[in-house]
């Protein structure tokens, strides 16, 4: 997601857009005759003759750019990349063959597209909802007192907040069982298909007086943001949430709920000013928080900047990622968003993404044709 979740989640490069590389970008007949010979000696354990990967994480390397493969090696010699293995080879291939072996993998014929659908976190979250997550409804919007209202809410806050029903750290909730049974990916998925449904307008609470409420939320507001319409995807909306939930959640900060920050903020209040508070917030109106629907072709095109250009052109140290092992593009998406790769570019812009917007990117990119 935009922040994801969970967290993804702006590019599935290889290696950064601003990366160039070095070395010849032409392939000479002996280039590929040497390169040869080394990847028979060195490489095809692994990658394979034919430029395959051998098994799932590993990279395919056929049809890939020779001046990319040379850069990928220079990384794992200098330690910028972490591969025992690697790192061995790498410090042992002289620089014709490093070069040969560039030339050879990208001589050869591209591997086809992986089969199969593209994983899709919004589509997943909605089948998940459907199965799992009761008492909410379908889209979010809870219609039953007392229970939150999860249409529009941030992304990684659910996420969070799952974990502490989860960890102890919130006290024992009805959905507790429902969570055990959901993977990582399942309750990221089903926190952007919630922050990306549209909050329904909510009537006022029985009790309190919005009016007195509103400037007792000026505090509020530098988190949860303008009428408690949070901006930040840890931050939880307030806007048109249950008012039930809402009174029940703010008490639990003196007393069951562990935050230093608002359990300073709520200590003072009244029941008459949490009353009028949550009078407030239950009848603002919210928005989505996210766009599930259109968030991966946001992403690709964003990464399609680079990956998408000349994909011929071997002058570039870009990598092409069409048709690449699924499971490798999700291990480097990791490493650079993990900091485990070095590549400042990578990493700010892979920071924002969880699994399940990795694991939607890459089974993308593994997907379409090489060429």
């Amino acid at each position: 997601m935009r922040h994801l979740l969970f967290a993804l989640f702006l590019s599935v490069a290889l290696i950064g857009c601003s990366d160039q590389g070095s070395g010849p970008a032409k392939q000479t007949a002996e280039d590929i005759r040497v390169g040869k010979g080394g990847a028979e000696k060195e490489c095809k354990g692994c990658h394979g003759v034919d430029g395959k990967g051998v098994a799932p994480g590993i990279p395919n390397l056929a049809g890939q750019r020779g001046r990319y493969i040379m850069a990928a090696l220079q990384e794992y010699k200098e330690s910028r990349r972490v591969h025992a293995a690697l790192r061995a080879i790498a410090t042992d291939l002289s620089e014709d063959q490093t070069r040969g072996v560039a030339a050879f993998y990208a001589s050869l014929k591209p591997m086809p597209a992986e089969k199969g659908p593209v994983f899709s976190p919004y589509d997943n979250g909605k089948t998940v909802a459907a199965a799992v997550v009761q008492g909410h409804f379908d889209d979010g919007n809870s219609k039953t007192a007392g229970t939150p209202n999860l249409a529009g809410q941030q992304p990684i806050y659910f996420v969070t907040a799952t974990q502490e029903y989860l960890t102890g750290r919130r006290a024992s909730a009805p959905m507790e069982p429902m969570l055990r049974k959901l993977s990582k990916l399942d309750i990221e998925s089903v926190a952007l298909y919630f922050a990306s449904q549209t909050p329904v307008a909510r009537p006022a609470p029985p009790v309190g007086n919005a009016t007195l409420g509103e400037p007792r939320t000026a505090v509020c507001g530098g988190c949860h943001g303008v009428h408690g319409v949070s901006t930040d995807t840890a931050t939880p909306s307030l806007a048109g949430q249950d008012p039930q939930y809402l009174t029940r959640a703010i008490k639990g900060y003196r007393t069951t709920r562990k935050n230093d920050t608002m359990a300073r903020v709520v200590v003072n209040l009244t029941d008459n000013e949490v009353d009028d508070i949550v009078a407030f917030y239950a009848t603002q109106k919210s928005k989505p928080a996210e766009d599930g629907q259109h968030l991966l072709k946001d992403i690709t095109d964003k990464c399609n900047r680079c990956h998408a250009g000349d994909i011929n052109n071997p002058a570039l140290a870009i990598p092409i990622i069409n048709a690449q092992d699924k499971d490798y593009l999700v291990v480097a998406l990791r490493a650079y968003r993990d900091g485990k790769r070095g590549n400042s570019l990578m990493h700010n812009m892979s920071v924002p993404y969880g699994d399940a917007i990795i694991e939607s990117i890459a089974s993308y990119y593994a997907s379409l044709p090489a060429k």
